[in-house]
C-alpha cells in the first residue's frame, strides 16, 4: 500500500513537470494556429506532446524525458530564428508557395508537389467561395496548407475608391460594458466618463448598464449594444427620449 501511495504520488509530480514544461515551452516557441504550422512545426509539437506524456509516467528517470523535451523545444526555436535570417534556411524548412492556377490553366505537375487531386483542389475554391474557375486570374498553395485566391480584376469585389468614394476610417471597437459592468480602465482609453454612456444606453432604451451584456464604442456617437435579456427590444440608436 506504501509503494501505491509513493507511485501516485510521484506521477502526480511528474504530470505537474510535464504540464509545466509543456507551458513554458509552448510559450518560448510562440502560439500558432493549427492552419499557421509548417510540416516541421506539426512533427515537433506532435514529438513534443509524446515525450510530455512519457514524463508524466516514468517514475524511475525523469530526467530523460525532460532532457528531450527541453532539446526539442531548443532546436525548435533556433530554427524559427535561422528561419527569420535566412532566406535559403527558411525556404527549405517551410516550403515555397505553389502557384496552381494561372490565367485559366491549371498546372497538374504542381498539384502534384502540393500533394493535391483535383477534387481537393475543387474543395479549396469552393471553401474560398469561388464555385466558378472562370473568375480566377491565380490560385496559389501557401507553405502552410492554405490555398489563397486572387480574382479576375473584372470579378472582384468593388472599393469605394473603385467608386470614387472616400469613406471614414472605421476604428477598432472598444468595450465599455461587459457583463453589466463599466469597463473603467476602457473608458478612460477612450476618453469618456460613465455619464455619457448611460446617456447613450438611454437614447437606445436602456435605463442602466445593468441590462446590458455588452457594449462597443467605434469612435462615433453611439454604442452598439447587445442586451443582457435576448429578444428585448428597444429603440434605435439615435432615437429621443
Amino acid at each position: 500500500m506504501t509503494q501505491i501511495l509513493q507511485d501516485t504520488g510521484m506521477t502526480v509530480l511528474t504530470t505537474l513537470l510535464s504540464i509545466l514544461a509543456l507551458f513554458l515551452l509552448t510559450k518560448l516557441m510562440g502560439a500558432k494556429q493549427v492552419s499557421q504550422m509548417t510540416m516541421f512545426d506539426y512533427v515537433v509539437g506532435i514529438t513534443i506532446g509524446s515525450a510530455a506524456a512519457e514524463l508524466a509516467t516514468e517514475l524511475e528517470e525523469p530526467h530523460k524525458p525532460l532532457t528531450a523535451l527541453i532539446v526539442y523545444g531548443l532546436v525548435a526555436v533556433s530554427i524559427s530564428v535561422l528561419c527569420c535570417k535566412s532566406l535559403k534556411i527558411r525556404a527549405a524548412v517551410t516550403g515555397r508557395p505553389v502557384v496552381l492556377l494561372e490565367d485559366g490553366v491549371i498546372y497538374r505537375e504542381n498539384l502534384k508537389k502540393a500533394k493535391l487531386d483535383l477534387s481537393e483542389f475543387l474543395t479549396y475554391c469552393r471553401i474560398g467561395g469561388w464555385f466558378d474557375l472562370s473568375q480566377l486570374q491565380t490560385a496559389v498553395f501557401e507553405h502552410n496548407g492554405t490555398v489563397s485566391f486572387l480574382p479576375k480584376e473584372a470579378d472582384r469585389p468593388a472599393t469605394p475608391a473603385d467608386l470614387n468614394k472616400n469613406p471614414s476610417q472605421s476604428q477598432v471597437q472598444t468595450p465599455l460594458i461587459m457583463d453589466g459592468k463599466l469597463l473603467s480602465g476602457n473608458l478612460r482609453q477612450a476618453g469618456k466618463e460613465d455619464e455619457w454612456v448611460r446617456r447613450r444606453l438611454l437614447r437606445q432604451g436602456y435605463r442602466n448598464e445593468g441590462e446590458v451584456f455588452l457594449a462597443l464604442w467605434g469612435g462615433g456617437e453611439d454604442l452598439t449594444v447587445f442586451p443582457m435579456e435576448p429578444g428585448r427590444k428597444r429603440e434605435a440608436p439615435g432615437a429621443g427620449h
